[in-house]
């Protein structure tokens, strides 16, 4: 990307989880920068980040902060970008927004690039990144979907509690020493829900992300579900999720039942899937080998194994699908997409 024209970037959100990767990639991927801007809130403002051989302070983001800005990567939360994305724009700059701020909204792009890279071109100033246990769900099923069609999907998942914080990950891990020490536990963080009560995350298992909607589902779930139609571009879909945090640091792994529309030969959807960018077919049983959150965490790819036909539906598949959260699951998509961009321009 050396002969690219040269974009002044700025990421909102710097000082968090997310934003700290975003930061990197662009290191490593020598995304042509010409600035970088380093926005947050007004409590993280003065913190300085390193990026490449300097340091970068770190301003607090305001309306005014965008004058000169060609791509701004939003990762501060859902408020913020409602906020601040159309200053953004009006300012000339291109929103990829990581918050669900913008997912659902029918003028807005909602992409990964490997499943539908040509909706970036209908942007209207904001780009919107899916969930992250989304994003590695439809990555792994679009090689499926345009070769045999797919029907209907039953997603349950087992996400890590990085998905919710740096907070939620210190609860995990006094919550561990705690229980191992055998002293007592006193849950304060998750879930992270609309009301006060609390549960062990710490060897345990908790079937609730985000707060509960008036259906019985979750938020979490609502979004795995409404997000796959529109990213698949198939109102006709029929997806239902069940949304479980468990006690891995990084890496969101997903249990998978699809129907697809055609019959099919397990090793040709395994070649399918081998061949398809950004995936990694782990599929060895005999060897015990299968996608781990614990090798997928730092990784970009999106990790899949235990393939195998559904034993009560000859059409149907049962797979398994890992990557880590904040990376293929926010941080890098959004990349992907800045660089398209990029390229495009």
């Amino acid at each position: 990307m050396s002969n690219q024209k040269l974009f002044n970037v700025a990421v909102v959100g710097a000082t968090g989880a997310v934003g700290e990767q975003i930061i990197r990639l662009l290191d490593e991927r020598n995304f042509p920068l010409k600035e970088l801007k380093l926005l947050s809130s007004a409590r993280s403002a003065g913190t300085k980040l390193r990026f490449k051989d300097r340091e970068i302070t770190v301003e607090e983001a305001k309306p005014e902060s965008f004058k000169d800005i060609d791509i701004a990567l939003f990762s501060a939360g859902g408020d913020i970008s409602k906020a601040l994305a159309p200053h953004a724009v009006a300012a000339g700059a291109v929103c990829i927004d990581n918050t669900s701020a913008y997912r659902m909204d029918p003028e807005t792009p909602l992409v990964v690039p490997e499943v539908n890279i040509d909706k970036i071109n209908e942007h209207k100033g904001i780009i919107a990144n899916p969930n992250c246990s989304t994003i590695q769900m439809v990555a792994a099923l679009k090689p499926l979907y345009d070769t045999y069609g797919i029907s209907r999907i039953i997603v349950s998942t087992y996400q890590a509690v990085s998905g919710a914080g740096a907070k939620a990950i210190q609860e995990m891990n006094r919550q561990s020493k705690a229980v191992l020490e055998g002293a007592s536990v006193n849950p304060e963080i998750l879930p992270v829900g609309s009301l006060p009560v609390k549960h062990q995350i710490a060897f345990n298992a908790i079937p609730q992300i985000d707060k509960f909607l008036d259906n019985g589902f979750t938020n979490e779930e609502m979004k795995m579900i409404l997000e796959t139609k529109k990213i698949m571009g198939d109102d006709s879909l029929e997806v239902t999720a069940t949304c479980v945090r468990i006690p891995v640091v990084y890496g969101h792994s997903e249990s998978v039942y699809v129907e697809l529309k055609q019959d099919f030969e397990v090793e040709d959807v395994k070649k399918l899937l081998a061949e398809a960018p950004g995936i990694v077919l782990v599929d060895n049983p005999e060897k015990q080998e299968y996608p781990l959150a614990t090798d997928a965490a730092g990784k970009l790819e999106t990790f899949v194994g235990r393939v195998r036909r559904d034993l009560s539906n000859p059409r149907a598949l049962n797979l398994w699908i890992v990557s880590d959260n904040l990376l293929k699951g926010a941080a890098w998509n959004a990349v992907q997409i800045a660089e398209h961009i990029a390229i495009e321009q």
